[in-house]
């Protein structure tokens, strides 16, 4: 079987990749020619385990190639996978110009019948908007051929994309023909043999069956944060009442640590394009407008305990951050936390030290020269008046804080991700604050005023 996917981003390569890996003979195609030099030697331009070795096996075996042909990449193809990028417009509804673009380019140049399939988080309806771009195209030719379109969703979590993709939870797929829905079941077969579900429904429902799933997950992150910020105020233990309630079966122990506020390309993208398709058919969704402005004062919540235990004039302090990444095992910047804290701590007067296993090149494009970059975490930690901690990765769970004490001008940690022990922290003496929990030897009034953005 061969099948071709169009974008070389973050879904488009993943998908690729594992498509191959499966035998199946995959031509990836991006307009990007640099990229797909890159590619094409086997380098990857995006940080994901083992991608690089999943990549280079399957150049090597002939089961994937690379090109800037649309017209080269689709020849003897049975679907066609469109898995461009959806950027939010100023008002949050996705912009689904690169995903129309390549349907049309398709039309221009398909030979025979395909199943033309968005991989790309597209708003309800947008498979239908594909349909009427490739008839388009096809009709300006003159051409009469069959063709089907197709929604088939991606669930990949940033740094185990991989996993996620051989072994999925379950996989979605839109369908409106009984060829189609045959074609996907061809493709998706290897898949099916360890007894991972193929879900079949009719289209909108499928397009629908993605943002709903972010925007749970975005739910559920975004409530505990808010429940984590009353412990504070009232003197509960997040810790424990995290476990409380994900020994629930009907909860869950998934999605509720609280921390310093979702990132990323998926969920700030899809909880504001679905709120926006809402607004659009005349509905508001109040739960996700509300997860949403929990979110966007998260992001404070370190700055606002600084603010508590320094005060409002930051001139002359100096901050170590390790983590910049929104979340372990990636080098994505979209939408981190970070970036939020780090600008609003320059913009009070601080100086900032950084320091990310893996993001930092990325970082610089943002950051610039607005700060230092440390070349490991101990680094980061020289002459600090605080350390803060803002991605949970894993070399930043166990420092040796004998060290960091002579580093630092104060034994003084703002934990962004409770990846600490506050009882660990007393014995040694630190003051230290984290999410949701009794603050150890620190200015009690952070404890007690209320928390704003």
């Amino acid at each position: 079987m061969k099948i071709t996917v169009v974008g070389t981003g973050y879904v488009g390569l993943v998908s690729g990749v594992c498509f191959a890996e499966t035998g199946i003979e995959v031509t990836c195609v991006d307009i990007d020619k640099k990229k797909v030099d890159m590619l094409l030697k086997g380098e990857v331009p995006i940080y994901e385990p083992g991608l690089d070795a999943l990549l280079e096996r399957n150049l090597e075996k002939g089961r994937i190639a690379f090109t800037t042909s649309l017209a080269k990449g689709i020849k003897g193809s049975e679907a066609v996978f469109i898995a461009v990028g959806t950027p939010p417009d100023e008002d949050g509804s996705a912009d689904l110009k690169y995903v129309l673009g390549v349907a049309r380019e398709i039309g221009r140049h398909m030979e025979d019948y395909k199943v033309i399939i968005t991989k790309s988080t597209v708003p309800v309806g947008t498979s239908f908007k594909v349909k009427a771009a490739v008839a388009e195209a096809l009709a300006k030719r003159g051409a009469e051929l069959p063709f089907d379109v197709a929604s088939n969703p991606e669930f990949l979590k940033e740094g185990s994309a991989i996993d996620d993709f051989l072994k999925p939870d379950r996989i979605v797929v839109g369908v409106e023909s009984q060829r189609a829905e045959k074609t996907l079941k061809r493709l998706y077969k290897p898949f099916l043999m360890n007894g991972h579900p193929l879900l079949f429904m009719d289209i909108f429902s499928s397009e629908m069956t993605k943002y709903a799933a972010n925007s749970m997950l975005a739910t559920k992150i975004s409530f505990m944060n808010d429940i984590a910020n009353l412990c504070e105020l009232v003197g509960a233990n997040v810790d424990l009442v995290r476990k409380g309630i994900g020994s629930d079966a009907r909860i869950g122990n998934k999605f509720i640590y609280p921390g310093t506020g979702y990132g990323g390309s998926c969920f700030p993208k899809d909880v504001q394009a679905l709120v926006r398709t809402a607004d659009e058919h005349g509905h508001s969704l109040e739960v996700l407008k509300a997860v949403e402005s929990v979110n966007y004062r998260q992001k404070s919540i370190l700055v606002h305990k600084i603010k508590g235990h320094f005060g409002e004039n930051l001139k002359g302090k100096q901050f170590g951050v390790w983590g910049l990444a929104f979340k372990p095992k990636t080098d994505d910047m979209r939408e981190a936390p970070s970036l939020v804290i780090i600008e609003q701590l320059l913009a009070m007067g601080a100086q900032v030290r950084v320091y990310d296993p893996v993001a930092m090149e990325e970082a610089k494009h943002t950051l610039k020269d607005t700060v230092v970059y440390a070349k490991d975490e101990y680094d980061a930690c020289i002459e600090v008046d605080a350390l803060l901690v803002v991605t949970e990765w894993s070399e930043f769970r166990m420092p040796n804080f004998r060290i960091l004490e002579k580093l630092m001008n104060n034994k003084l940690i703002f934990d962004g991700r409770n990846v600490y022990d506050p009882e660990e922290m007393k014995d040694l003496e630190y003051t230290y604050y984290s999410i949701g929990r009794e603050t150890v030897n620190g200015a009690k009034s952070v404890k007690k005023q209320s928390i704003v953005a």
